[in-house]
């Protein structure tokens, strides 16, 4: 099968061939770098990296993958449940971790797994297309928490952020956590990972706010961003080139009472936060287009009874994963006990009962790529 190709694209130029690898998925990239080594070298280089994950996001929806943990050593299996809806597939990815949490995003088709109270464990990177992965050693605040783990002290699970330094193509996970909580001086502290010196180091100043834990931060174009804990909630954002904290706006709603009525997660490439407001749920588009000058768009008010019944509870707001097809959204409940996968159609106003599952598992949009967190 492999002569075959090989002899039928000696024919064509090299670069009609790279415009044709370029729309393959990975999978078969993979098993087409042993054709020659002229196909080898280019599936390699980072230009053609990019060009295929840029064509593969033109081209259709997001991926979703539905993250379990596995605590046994092996590869990276694949569970065999996929399904499509549109342009995109949604399957179970098991990862074999002791890890306890994942990034709520993406970056480059790269998932960041952690722990907080396991010694053995740290930060683990993955490409799931490839199986590339990488450990990190742990961070201050992880043996932070093992040590006040080991004294029965309670401390909050602050959440890891993972994005992309734009200008250097560095890759950079980010914890940045309450000091008070550590008897820490200082309002906040900030931890950033350095995968050419494989070391964390500490970023001086850190926020000047403090920040909401419960909500996982988030990778947008070059910057991370949290909401602020303070008594007018606040978007602050992290620069991961200059390594700068700042607020750019307010939220779109008074303080943060209740953590679990309000979320917060990419769309279109675009932040948005929500409010939910029994029986419906509002949701908000941050307009950067104004230059320096942000402000909030409302963009969907939905009804949330239905697809919160399918969760089991009525309490908490639903979690907004992906637009589908310009008209759809793809949501998800957050209750502890069934956490559904819900298309709504903002035409028809119905609802669709895409998947759900008994075992916990984060689901994450997701493109798939060749990138490594060392490619660039």
């Amino acid at each position: 099968m492999l002569e075959r190709c090989r002899s039928s694209v000696e024919l064509l130029p090299h670069d009609v061939v790279e415009l044709i690898l370029e729309r393959l998925p990975v999978k078969s990239l993979l098993r087409l770098r042993s054709v020659s080594k002229t196909w080898k070298l280019t599936i390699q280089t980072q230009r053609f990296q990019e060009r295929q994950l840029s064509h593969r996001r033109r081209s259709r929806d997001p991926d979703i993958l539905f993250v379990h943990y596995a605590h046994n050593d092996g590869c990276l299996p694949t569970d065999a449940r996929r399904f499509m809806f549109g342009s995109s597939i949604a399957y179970t990815v098991c990862f074999p971790t002791s890890c306890t949490s994942v990034c709520q995003n993406t970056c480059d088709g790269l998932i960041c797994f952690y722990t907080k109270y396991v010694p053995s464990v740290c930060v683990v990177v993955v490409n799931p297309a490839t199986r590339w992965h990488q450990s990190l050693p742990l961070a201050r605040i992880q043996q932070l928490c093992i040590v006040r783990d080991a004294k029965k002290s309670h401390s909050s699970y602050h959440k890891l952020g993972f994005g992309k330094d734009k200008l250097r193509g560095t890759y950079k996970p980010v914890f940045l956590y309450n000091s008070s909580e550590f008897g820490l001086d200082n309002v906040t502290t900030c931890e950033v990972f350095d995968f050419s010196m494989n070391t964390w180091r500490y970023v001086h100043p850190a926020s000047p706010y403090r920040i909401i834990v419960r909500h996982a931060p988030l990778y947008v174009d070059g910057s991370l961003y949290w909401l602020t804990d303070c008594e007018e909630t606040k978007v602050l954002s992290f620069d991961l080139h200059t390594e700068t904290f700042q607020v750019i706006c307010k939220a779109p709603f008074s303080h943060v009472h209740d953590p679990f009525r309000f979320t917060m997660c990419i769309l279109d490439n675009c932040l948005s936060v929500s409010e939910s407001n029994w029986p419906t749920q509002d949701i908000w588009l941050l307009d950067s287009s104004g230059g320096n000058i942000n402000t909030w768009k409302k963009m969907f008010t939905i009804d949330i009874s239905k697809p919160l019944r399918w969760c089991g509870g009525t309490g908490s707001s639903l979690l907004t994963i992906a637009v589908l097809e310009k008209n759809k959204l793809l949501i998800r409940g957050r209750c502890h006990r069934m956490r559904p996968l819900v298309i709504h159609d903002l035409h028809t106003k119905s609802y669709e009962l895409v998947f759900t599952d008994n075992k916990p598992f984060v689901s994450v949009c997701h493109f798939e790529s060749l990138f490594s967190a060392l490619s660039n």
